[in-house]
């Protein structure tokens, strides 16, 4: 079906029927993705207030086939909050929808609007002695109907899961503009097809969500954090299990990080203070978070005995206070500014079974280093699988110097993964920048399944086109 631009006749019609204050001026902020490979436009923003002004603005532009783009924090990093070319579409943004409606410590649940951002959600459930483990680089300010509508992942997705998995119910504006009223506090419910983990991770193309209801955790009683030397890949991934054994399914987080991590941060951050006098070639950042009665010191340094016996580590700093505990997260957490600074040629949020990481990794630099003189910088969450693989240019080179490798290398990386049976895209969603990788690597029954759905629920291709699957 051919769509139609949001221009001055339908800024009329929502003035009419929403309100006159819906509609705001377009800032620049809501045309840009923070990686700038590709450029937004719009026709219209639109601001709402309630679930009913979304319902309103969707069965409208529904009525008058205009696109709907559902944005939030801004944030993702595959081009799905933009849409560069096509009929000018309706910007739909929740960041007046921020409530925190209601909290049930004792049931472990909050319902949150969509567009609260994830850093206030953390905050309101640390209020009444809860954590919600969703944990992001861009938690200051990414949107919760952002990480839901992506699955956002995050450190601490060994422990808690995904997004998805946070998540009990949803209130969602269908694409006819009709509100569903799923924000069920129930953690069993099997009345028929499970439409919330439908549209959690449909990236805005099935659907607008304006609210959820979200899972919340006990607070560890003593949190601990250590920055391990390995001998490699491999030897992490025997860490791991050596600490499952150990002590149990409180490991929170899990992270692989390379030498070429360390030299980036010295490279353009040098304000980092680095835990290491010189940097190894891999090291693991691991927390724990313990219940009452056991020390996370001591359970670390343990643990650090245990693996240096069996040859897995051979130095590491447990943090000792809170100050330290801060500095070895600002190692990890700074690493993808480090990044953004250098300038990938190619980055790649890929996943395979984490049995297969090193044997990927060795593969992986083979090819990379045939390619040309790049620099790779390997890091992520080794206990989930999920790695962000990114290749750079030398040193004393910039990005644009190789922008005819850039398509050449991300299709060596995704071939190699999709032979190591794992997934082009871990935890940031396909959005416009990966929509041939899903065509080429997906399951032929997959993909038709996918485009009957959203057919069936978007007959007009109002939501978000373009992204996830190729119109």
């Amino acid at each position: 079906m051919t769509l139609n631009t949001a221009d001055d006749r339908i800024a009329d019609l929502i003035r009419a029927s929403v309100g006159i204050d819906v509609l705001r001026p377009i800032a620049e902020r809501y045309l840009e993705e923070p990686r700038g490979r590709f450029a937004g436009q719009a026709g219209l923003l639109a601001l709402p207030r309630t679930v009913e002004e979304v319902s309103a603005l969707v069965r409208l532009a529904s009525d008058e086939a205009v696109a709907v783009l559902p944005c939030g924090g801004g944030t993702g990093l595959v081009g799905g909050q933009v849409i560069s070319d096509g009929p000018a579409p309706l910007l739909i943004s929740l960041e007046r929808m921020t409530a925190i409606r209601e909290v049930y410590p004792t049931e472990n649940v909050m319902i949150v609007e969509a567009g609260a951002i994830l850093s206030d959600v953390q905050a309101a459930a640390e209020a009444v002695d809860r954590l919600f483990p969703l944990s992001l680089a861009a938690q200051g300010s990414c949107r919760i109907g952002g990480n839901l509508a992506t699955n956002a992942g995050g450190v601490n997705v060994l422990r808690y899961g995904n997004a998805r998995d946070l998540c009990l119910g949803l209130e969602t504006v269908l694409p006819n503009g009709e509100i569903w009223h799923g924000l069920s506090r129930l953690r069993k419910d099997n009345t028929g097809y499970d439409l919330r983990n439908l549209l959690i991770g449909s990236e805005g193309t099935l659907g607008i969500i304006t609210a959820a209801s979200l899972k919340l955790y006990p607070q560890p009683a003593a949190t601990g954090t250590a920055m391990f030397q390995v001998a490699s890949p491999a030897a992490a991934i025997d860490l791991l299990a050596v600490a499952r054994d150990q002590v149990g399914e409180v490991v929170s987080t899990f992270e692989l990080i390379h030498r070429q991590g360390f030299d980036f941060l010295a490279e353009v951050l040098p304000d980092v203070r680095q835990p290491f006098e010189t940097a190894p070639d891999w090291s693991v950042l691991i927390e724990l978070g313990l219940p009452k009665g056991q020390d996370p010191i001591e359970a670390l340094e343990a643990l650090f005995s245990t693996a240096n016996a069996m040859g897995l580590v051979d130095d590491g700093v447990v943090a000792q206070s809170e100050t330290q505990r801060q500095e070895l997260w600002a190692v990890r957490e700074r690493i993808p500014e480090a990044n953004r600074l250098i300038g990938s040629v190619s980055s790649h949020d890929i996943s395979v079974p984490i049995s297969a990481i090193p044997e990927f990794i060795q593969h992986g630099a083979e090819i990379i280093n045939a390619l040309g003189p790049f620099r790779i910088n390997c890091f992520g969450h080794l206990g989930d699988g999920n790695l962000h693989y990114n290749v750079f240019p030398p040193k004393g080179q910039n990005r644009s110097d190789f922008a005819e490798d850039r398509l050449v290398v991300k299709q060596a990386v995704h071939e190699l993964v999709h032979a190591f049976e794992g997934s082009v895209s871990a935890e940031h969603g396909i959005g416009r920048l990966k929509t041939d990788d899903l065509e080429r690597f997906s399951d032929p029954a997959k993909l038709s399944a996918m485009r009957a759905i959203k057919a069936a629920l978007d007959p007009k291709g109002i939501m978000n086109p373009g992204a996830v699957l190729k119109i």
